[in-house]
């Protein structure tokens, strides 16, 4: 049973990660009031329980007997919220609107996080850049020495780690690729109304910035892309860090005859992320530990990645839910965007 907030919302994270970036983006629009506690699992704040699975951010709710418990995965942390916490939503009440947020939050989550590591550590100038600052976001007091040590053995770790969300000398051209086109897309996009949803902010937007945040700002290679090519979205980010101000109505999101306006977007999610998805869930099926497949005309190749055949599950369950006639309208939307194959 959980309890009523009396105090600030406890969340353990790290400016280096997405999904922290995202959370906190997120909380400060909804006005959920919250204490940010900077670190990581290999030094945990005294006090608080372990999650079973030890990523960032987690978040510890509290429970009506006292206790706190550790939640991590930051899409069902959102909707927790969204159900205890009214105001101020950032999932729309259109189902079919709803399901579309799910996907491209979804596709953020999961595919562009494949673009934040790949310019983290597929570059010698890029790695060296992150490795001391994430050694310093962790620890701002380490001595230099140290520090200099510590960030060469992260930085020989995570390089070693690439191939595991799918960067490889094989997928490379495909992520930059898409990388430039998202850029373009989501400029466009943001121009319309200033968020990809409308004129409020949505779950997916705060998704969005989070890989952003590192991959358009910090990340040398990849920023100066998108300060050459997409200064729109370089603004973009600086303003959602920060929307405690934005006062949102229900008629900012956009309305059925408004959603074409993402065909662009999901065209872009079925190009790129939607075959990945299938193809990853088949090999799971067929009990193979590589995806073998061409994405956008070039092979691609990964080890299997369990916890996305989950996403495409879950997707298909947010659509299974829906009437009728809002999977008809889901439906006539994905037509030939290449998204429609996740729902068959």
């Amino acid at each position: 049973m959980e309890a009523r907030l009396t105090e600030p919302l406890r969340l353990l994270g790290a400016p280096g990660s997405p999904y922290t970036r995202k959370m906190i983006a997120l909380l400060r629009y909804r006005r959920i009031p919250h204490a940010i506690l900077w670190g990581s699992h290999t030094q945990p704040p005294e006090g608080l329980p372990p999650p079973k699975v030890k990523l960032l951010p987690t978040v510890y709710f509290p429970l009506a007997d006292g206790t706190l418990e550790p939640t991590v995965d930051s899409t069902p942390i959102i909707r927790r919220l969204e159900a205890e916490h009214g105001g101020r939503e950032a999932i729309p009440a259109d189902p079919v609107l709803a399901f579309l947020n799910h996907l491209i939050e979804d596709y953020a989550d999961e595919w562009l996080t494949k673009a934040m590591f790949h310019y983290r550590w597929a570059f010698a100038e890029d790695a060296a850049n992150a490795a001391p600052l994430l050694v310093f976001w962790m620890a701002p007091t380490m001595h230099a020495e140290t520090a200099a040590q510590t960030a060469d053995m992260f930085a020989d770790r995570q390089i070693s780690r690439l191939h595991v969300v799918g960067s490889n000398d094989t997928t490379g051209e495909t992520i930059e690729r898409s990388y430039r086109r998202f850029l373009a897309v989501l400029d466009t996009l943001i121009s319309r109304r200033g968020y990809v949803l409308g004129a409020r902010p949505s779950s997916a937007d705060f998704a969005i910035h989070g890989q952003l945040a590192q991959l358009a700002v910090i990340e040398p290679t990849s920023a100066a892309i998108a300060a050459q090519t997409a200064p729109r979205v370089r603004a973009w980010l600086d303003r959602v860090e920060d929307l405690s101000g934005v006062e949102p109505d229900t008629t900012d999101w956009f309305s059925r005859d408004d959603i074409t306006a993402l065909r662009p977007l999901l065209s872009e999610i079925g190009r790129v992320y939607a075959p990945f998805l299938i193809a990853n869930a088949k090999a799971m099926t067929e009990g193979a530990e590589l995806v073998q497949t061409e994405i956008d005309g070039r092979a691609w190749m990964q080890p299997v990645f369990p916890y996305q055949a989950k996403c495409l599950q879950w997707i298909s369950e947010a659509f299974a839910a829906l009437c009728a006639d809002d999977q008809a309208a889901v439906q006539t939307l994905l037509d030939r965007t290449g998204c429609e194959e996740l729902l068959r």
